[in-house]
């Protein structure tokens, strides 16, 4: 691990408690739900579908870009680093990431055929909401996934994820530190690499 890595380390976790969604007045615990009542259905829909294993990633990336703040979370796992992108990087690596995050988050879900996800309750917490959902799965305990949700973007959208008490922001942020630090900073090879990473 090196001295950057390591830094980027401390600095997630000093954001998770700084670097967070603004505002959660403005909407109600029944509007948090139903957002993730609907985001439940249709993983539900796609996990029941029998599909084929690419056609439902691209339908885990329809239903990431359609529920998820996806500038936000895409900002926030780059970090520091996004400081010296161009624009036109933070657009390319914001389109890669998403393909590489529904498609990493699409793989655990599918692991969820044959069972499903039921939202059992919702809380305020600071400034968003946190809606916990149980996720059943045949031959095996039921455990918890939680979904963070705020309107900070402008609308009704989940911004953190936790499977099994696994932070989905500070594990991605950490992982795309150690792809960045294997390419020397290089924005333009992580790109490149998420397209086909996940």
């Amino acid at each position: 691990m090196t001295r950057r890595h390591s830094i980027k380390l401390m600095a997630a976790t000093v954001a998770s408690f700084v670097l967070t969604p603004l505002s959660a007045q403005a909407f109600s615990k029944d509007e948090a739900r139903s957002l993730v009542d609907k985001l439940v259905g249709e993983i539900n829909s796609v996990i029941g579908s029998g599909k084929s294993e690419n056609a439902m990633y691209k339908d885990f990336e329809r239903i990431f870009a359609r529920y998820s703040d996806t500038a936000y979370i895409a900002a926030y796992t780059l970090g520091n680093d996004g400081r010296t992108a161009t624009a036109a990087q933070k657009r390319a690596y914001s389109e890669a990431f998403e393909t590489y995050v529904a498609r990493k988050y699409g793989r655990r879900f599918r692991e969820f055929i044959g069972g499903r996800l039921e939202v059992t309750g919702v809380k305020q917490v600071k400034k968003w909401y946190e809606v916990s959902a149980v996720a059943y799965l045949k031959g095996q305990s039921p455990f918890e996934v939680t979904f963070l949700v705020s309107d900070r973007s402008g609308g009704n959208k989940f911004f953190n994820l936790y499977i099994e008490g696994i932070n989905m922001l500070l594990t991605e942020r950490t992982e795309i530190g150690s792809m960045l630090d294997k390419r020397r900073g290089d924005i333009d090879a992580l790109v490149a690499d998420l397209k086909n990473a996940g």
